[in-house]
């Protein structure tokens, strides 16, 4: 197996101008206090007032055990730190929950998990509680869009690549709170996304450039109760390239791995035994991608002498497998989200923002470029 350098390269299939990486700059740093015009955290107010954090969360959500001195000591530091949500607890502070509502079909899986532990981060931070509402059946996703599971309990909403239906989303924005989404976008809330249809083009016009023309695809469920938009982005992405490039696409190079690694595995398995098998793999997930190679392992092969296999995600583990992926600021969604609804509750009349972020294609010993004889065959 070639010892391949790690090669970190900017998704150029994004096409994002200069003016559109100026405003996403721009928003980061409004978002995050990481620019010139800093916004505090509830340990700098704690600071200022000279009392604890504990105080401080006791005071702006208006709990009885606070006398009424320390109470406008706190409200007066947080003013001159232009702290968050500062002119709606000044004004009601009794009337606010002190909560954001993170609305999530799984918390297991990776990518859900690093999304809400950015959200968390940004808003434990601002002294914000984080309520979670997870459920894994429809069912439970009929309940929680309903008005009496969330109105009155949440000061605003993040929901995470959970694409609402028309009458779900009229009854979330009925409640009358800033809503973030992540991994989508609707014209009335706040999101933070990356492109997943230019990303995939991008992963797979780089098995393409390394000579593959048999190039499979491992995607997620084709029955998926929730309608995830990213796994259609991804295979929409990837079938693009396939176009672009004038190769062949056969039904029988496709398989489905569920986002999970076990599944993944099996579904690898099914596809090592059918005929004409692939040179290289597509994988929509990194957790998918870790199954494939496992499943490699297990008939005696290995990626990439055997089979390429390319990744998606930037999961922590792709590194230690050595996997070629495509890289994207998963956290950091979480944390411009939570930052996004923060700014919309301190200022309720700007426009929410729709940003879109760049990924990265991340070149590691998974995948590698076949030789003249190889691609003649």
């Amino acid at each position: 197996m070639s010892n391949l350098p790690l090669i970190h390269a900017r998704n150029c299939l994004l096409q994002f101008s200069c003016h559109t990486f100026a405003v996403i700059a721009e928003n980061f740093a409004v978002f995050t206090g990481r620019g010139g015009d800093h916004m505090a955290g509830i340990k700098e107010v704690a600071e200022e007032a000279g009392v604890s954090t504990a105080t401080v969360s006791r005071a702006l959500r208006g709990l009885h055990h606070v006398n009424q001195q320390t109470r406008e000591k706190i409200i007066a530091a947080a003013e001159k730190l232009n702290y968050p949500l500062m002119s709606e607890r000044q004004s009601a502070v009794g009337g606010r929950t002190n909560a954001v509502g993170v609305v999530a079909p799984y918390i297991s899986r990776w990518y859900f998990s690093q999304v809400i532990s950015g959200a968390e981060q940004a808003l434990r931070e601002a002294g914000l509680d984080l309520l979670l509402y997870n459920f894994s059946q429809m069912k439970g996703r009929e309940r929680l869009f309903q008005h009496q599971l969330l109105k009155g309990r949440v000061d605003a909403l993040i929901v995470i690549s959970l694409p609402p239906t028309e009458e779900e989303f009229d009854s979330i924005l009925s409640l009358g709170v800033p809503i973030a989404l992540v991994g989508m976008d609707h014209a009335n809330c706040a999101s933070i996304k990356i492109d997943d249809v230019a990303a995939a083009r991008t992963a797979t016009q780089h098995l393409v450039n390394q000579g593959h023309k048999k190039i499979g695809l491992m995607s997620g469920r084709p029955d998926d109760p929730f309608n995830f938009s990213v796994p259609q982005d991804r295979r929409k992405g990837f079938m693009q390239a396939l176009a672009e490039s004038g190769l062949e696409w056969l039904p029988s190079r496709e398989v489905h791995g569920d986002f999970t690694m076990h599944t993944a595995s099996r579904a690898m398995d099914d596809l090592l035994a059918r005929p004409n098998r692939p040179t290289a793999i597509f994988c929509e997930s990194d957790e998918m991608a870790m199954g494939a190679m496992q499943a490699l392992r297990r008939h005696g092969l290995k990626a990439p002498d055997d089979i390429s296999i390319i990744g998606f995600d930037g999961h922590e583990m792709a590194e230690f497998s050595e996997l070629t992926t495509i890289e994207q600021p998963v956290t950091l969604m979480g944390e411009m989200a939570a930052w996004s609804i923060m700014e919309r509750l301190r200022k309720p009349a700007i426009d929410p923002p729709s940003l879109v972020l760049p990924t990265t294609l991340v070149v590691r010993n998974s995948t590698r470029r076949l030789t003249p004889e190889e691609q003649a065959f």
